[in-house]
């Protein structure tokens, strides 16, 4: 019997004597303390001076957490920060993306680190708090909320881990995307169709390098914090300093941890623990990384439990499956989805309703590939 991710309960997988390849990442040592893994980053930042250097007192000062769709570490990230830069002015903005202001009270942010700060709840469809930065050479708009570029520093924090089209998630992400327009963010995320805008991929990904040109319009200076997670999500270690070769640094550490091979498939089911099994807007992760794996005319089934629905509809359909999912699978192939959702949910996105595995698993041959932590995880396929 194997356990999948599914949501608030996993989902029993019963195989019985099926021929079936379960893909897990590699064995990992536990996690390090997570304090001393900051200050050494903090004390030796990567092509950069230390952040303390970097502003006087006073200052302006904007630190940028992820929202409640990553699980990060944000109050550690904050209690150093500010311990190292006592008498600025600080602002904590909620980088979400075209996600739409998050609900603070899922942040984890301790009481006595906002108190005295200005919390920005990030919309990114609020004109009035946009500037206007110009484009990028691949035509992205560039407007970011005016709390980072009117700051006399931003900080970036989050953590590294694969990111199904930029290659990985965090650096430059916590800027723009994270407190970009909405508008500005669909238009970057249109490269998501071109072949090296895929997970694990950082040089020569258009997305990411797009992503990066942008943010090097920001006038004020940026700082990185990044924790760089291993597949069981826990920070195993820490990056600091400048907002690219710090990334790079913590990408280097990171690949080996999640890389892992397996053989293509007829039945390739596919699960990963919440945030990402709340919604299919989140879950199009799961098919994303799962996808290379699936034979021609095979199926992809995805199991998450969507308790949250599926989200934006026509963002979900057309900006996320139909550009970023359905052209990485092979020709023939179904994309099924195993949910909570009432089958008539199910028909209104470009996924197919499966009211459970056992179906699939009857209608498909030997081998059968299972990957309970898909979104985790960087798949190569095995000769």
């Amino acid at each position: 019997m194997v356990e999948l991710p599914y949501g608030r309960v996993p989902y029993l997988l019963d195989l019985g004597t099926r021929r079936a390849f379960t893909v897990s990442a590699p064995e990992r040592p536990s996690a390090p303390p997570l304090v001393p893994l900051l200050e050494a980053a903090l004390d030796a930042p990567i092509g950069s001076l230390r952040i303390e250097a970097l502003v006087r007192p006073g200052a302006k000062v904007t630190v940028i957490v992820s929202d409640a769709t990553r699980t990060e570490p944000r109050g550690a990230f904050l209690e150093q920060l500010r311990a190292r830069l006592p008498g600025v002015a600080w602002t904590i903005a909620v980088a979400t993306g075209t996600h739409g202001p998050a609900p603070l009270d899922a942040l984890g942010l301790p009481a006595h680190l906002v108190r005295d700060a200005r919390i920005v709840n990030h919309d990114g469809h609020a004109d009035a708090d946009l500037v206007d930065l110009g484009a990028t050479r691949r035509g992205t708009p560039v407007r970011i909320h005016r709390c980072a570029v009117e700051a006399d520093l931003v900080v970036a924090t989050g953590c590294i881990r694969p990111h199904y089209f930029a290659g990985f998630g965090a650096g430059v992400k916590a800027i723009f995307p994270g407190l970009g327009a909405a508008a500005a963010i669909r238009r970057n995320h249109e490269l998501k169709t071109q072949p090296g805008a895929r997970a694990g991929v950082v040089e020569g990904n258009p997305c990411r390098a797009d992503l990066e040109e942008a943010v090097a319009l920001l006038p004020a200076p940026a700082f990185l914090v990044n924790g760089v997670c291993g597949p069981d999500d826990a920070v195993h270690a820490a990056v600091a300093g400048d907002l690219v070769a710090a990334f790079r640094a913590g990408v280097a550490l990171a690949r080996p941890w999640f890389t892992v091979r397996a053989p293509r498939a007829p039945l390739v089911i596919a699960s990963d623990a919440l945030p990402v099994t709340a919604s299919l807007y989140q879950a199009a992760k799961i098919a994303a990384a799962a996808a290379p794996l699936v034979a021609e005319g095979g199926t992809l089934a995805l199991v998450a439990e969507c308790a949250d629905g599926i989200g934006p509809l026509d963002v979900v359909n057309e900006a996320i499956f139909r550009i970023g999912v359905l052209p990485r699978l092979p020709p023939g192939a179904t994309l099924a989805l195993v949910s909570s959702l009432p089958p008539e949910e199910v028909r209104r996105t470009l996924l197919v309703h499966a009211p459970s595995l056992e179906p699939l698993l009857r209608a498909a041959p030997d081998p059968i590939v299972v990957i309970p932590r898909a979104s985790r995880l960087l798949v190569e396929v095995e000769s």
